[in-house]
């Protein structure tokens, strides 16, 4: 079910969504990471009530079809451990000056070699919300450090690389 146009009593507009509507599939395509850098989503896990929030960028998340996100972290990161553990896992992030909260099913997706732990997670349902009276511009932002950009960029360009492989992989 996709609702992309509700509003609520107090002037909330909200809507839901259980695959990524075309502009977030945009953001999450892998292609021309170095337009889209600056941006960042939470990801949270939790398990018998602790939190682990870890921040990804668009080099970090891939959108291989409208109702999949793979996503890739650090192998010894809490967060890794606990979406291994519990397979649960919630994206937030600010698009389109609205707030996203993507609630995700997520399991490993082993790949030889890689420095990284890829996860393929499928879209459980999702939300967003703005308010008329005030507009997210963003959520956490970034830049990159001087000198570091295009190193950076590259790496990011490989994990996308390791993500593709994964969601064929998981295919």
């Amino acid at each position: 079910m996709n609702d992309f146009n509700a509003s609520g009593n107090r002037n909330i507009e909200h809507g839901t969504f259980d695959e990524w509507p075309p502009e977030l599939r945009t953001l999450f395509d892998g292609a021309s990471i170095d337009t889209k850098t600056g941006f960042t989503a939470s990801l949270l896990a939790a398990d018998e009530g602790r939190v682990r929030t870890s921040l990804l960028s668009v080099g970090e998340l891939f959108a291989p079809d409208p109702g999949t996100l793979c996503f890739s972290l650090w192998p010894q990161s809490r967060a890794a451990r606990l979406v291994s553990k519990t397979g649960c896992a919630t994206l937030t992030f600010v698009f389109d000056e609205a707030f996203f909260q993507v609630q995700l099913q997520a399991r490993i997706a082993p790949l030889e070699g890689s420095p990284v732990t890829c996860f393929i997670a499928t879209i459980e349902s999702g939300e967003w919300q703005k308010v008329p009276y005030a507009r997210l511009v963003q959520g956490i932002g970034f830049e990159f450090a001087e000198g570091q950009g295009e190193a950076v960029l590259a790496r990011w360009r490989q994990q996308v690389d390791v993500l593709k492989r994964a969601a064929s992989a998981a295919a």
